[in-house]
């Protein structure tokens, strides 16, 4: 079936398309537009169009148009999910889950809508500013160009329009090729709501086009991507004087000290590697484990590892699926046996077996192979012994990202300096660097990108700061 973009509060058709396949099954499942660089250009101007409607809609409206987003998707929580199933593979268990943050995460946006402020400037501190009287006010840029990948194709894309709303601007989505279903089912339920038509528009197409476009617009003031390094650094090199926000790359690092309760922690880190195919920003990708239980904590992972459930993405027992292209799973493996050639252990998988690439853990690992200091982006972890804390933090410290990390421990001295020596923009303190919710300040460091997400935070990012002064002599 050929899928339109969305413009202006309608669907529009394009000249061009191309086939959207299952990740797991490998069946064509729609055909998506491929717009070109006239149509983005369209759409640009069209949400430059609505930007002053937007910008005078009262914080009351752009909250109770957020709250209606999120009873959209309470209603259809079921069906957004198997959008995500089907188009990315997420096994369903957790594509509910992204849509249980996804209402969340609109509710949070809704929330912040009604606490944007300025504050009161004290003029008189200074020795010339007796009589006067000074205020901020936090005001719209304009036109958001969001650009998303496929991993968490509505709890991402929630981050970049809900704060965009909150704030009075309007926004070009350009979703992932490979996940544009879920923007558009997003579009639907958009059109439901008191958003003014042009506010939200997503267009589909490359990244190329759609991309450059929209970095290249004098009339889009901010673009917001999540992605690759390599794509991130591009825009930053093209964007000009507009503000850029970049959640990039990631390989995440918890140290493990000695003492503490595994049966708890073992879990965690399960999840933390695995879930979603290990396709998440701050997916657990290297342990750092104190020499006095690192063979439990070995044994307890591997055993938990192999009880986890492969199949298909719509069985609710299923863990894990084939990751979101055969391309990458072939990448992990190549990644894996050049490990291995280097002298790392693979402890379980490593291998494709019916078109899914096994979870797998190494040890022995250098810190110079691609699987350690590279983001693998698979359900690859990698459980190196260490023999103190100092050797754990400067392991973690010694990478070009800086995300998220964690640490479990009972001594409070040490998780306080964990805390001040880690080089991330997170610190989880007895948990694993893939927690996250909705709310808190999230982004990294190094080449894991800049500014921050979470509500209240993004939309500072996407606000500017107008200071008011009143001159009562």
């Amino acid at each position: 079936m050929n899928k339109q973009y969305y413009v202006n509060g309608e669907w529009k058709s394009s000249m061009d398309f191309a086939e959207l396949q299952s990740p797991h099954t490998k069946e064509v499942i729609a055909h998506i537009p491929q717009a070109s660089r006239e149509e983005v250009e369209q759409a640009i101007e069209v949400a430059d169009g609505a930007r002053i409607e937007v910008a005078t809609l009262t914080a009351y409206e752009r909250a109770a148009i957020l709250e209606h987003i999120a009873r959209l998707f309470i209603d259809n929580r079921q069906k957004a999910a198997e959008i995500i199933s089907l188009e990315a593979a997420k096994p369903i268990k957790y594509a509910l889950g992204e849509i249980d943050r996804t209402i969340e995460t609109y509710k949070f946006a809704a929330e912040e809508a009604k606490r944007l402020t300025g504050e009161l400037i004290p003029m008189d501190a200074a020795k010339n500013g007796a009589n006067r009287f000074g205020y901020t006010i936090e005001e719209p840029l304009g036109v958001i160009g969001a650009i998303t990948p496929f991993n968490f194709p509505q709890n991402l894309v929630a981050h970049k329009v809900g704060p965009a709303i909150a704030a009075g601007n309007t926004i070009v989505l350009k979703p992932a090729s490979q996940t544009p279903l879920s923007a558009l089912f997003l579009a639907e339920l958009i059109d439901q709501t008191a958003l003014p038509k042009g506010a939200f528009n997503v267009i589909t197409g490359s990244g190329r086009t759609v991309g450059d476009a929209l970095v290249e617009s004098d009339k889009v003031k901010m673009i917001t991507f999540t992605g690759s390094p390599a794509v991130g650094i591009g825009i930053r090199n093209k964007a000009g004087l507009k503000k850029v926000a970049l959640e990039l790359g990631s390989n995440a690092g918890l140290i493990i000290d000695k003492g503490v309760d595994l049966s708890d922690i073992v879990p965690k880190c399960v999840m933390g590697a695995f879930s979603n195919q290990g396709q998440v920003c701050i997916s657990l990708q290297r342990a750092y484990v104190m020499d006095d239980v690192f063979e439990e904590f070995l044994e307890r992972f591997t055993v938990s590892t192999k009880q986890l459930v492969i199949g298909s993405p719509v069985e609710e027992t299923t863990d894990i699926s084939a990751m979101i292209h055969p391309n990458e799973q072939e990448r992990a493996v190549n990644w894996v046996n050049e490990a291995v050639e280097q002298g790392a252990e693979i402890v379980v998988g490593g291998s494709i077996d019916n078109g899914v690439f096994m979870p797998t853990i190494l040890t022995n690992v250098s810190p110079t192979l691609k699987v350690s200091c590279q983001e693998v982006f698979a359900p690859i972890v990698i459980v190196n012994r260490i023999t103190s804390i100092e050797e754990g933090i400067a392991a973690i410290n010694d990478s070009n990202y800086g995300l998220q990390a964690g640490i479990f421990t009972n001594d409070i001295q040490t998780a306080f300096t964990a805390s001040k020596q880690l080089e991330v923009g997170g610190v989880m303190i007895n948990d694993i660097p893939t927690y996250r919710v909705d709310q808190m300040p999230y982004g990294g460091v190094k080449e894991s990108g800049t500014g921050k997400e979470g509500l209240k935070y993004a939309i500072h990012e996407m606000t500017e700061t107008k200071l008011v002064v009143w001159n009562n002599n």
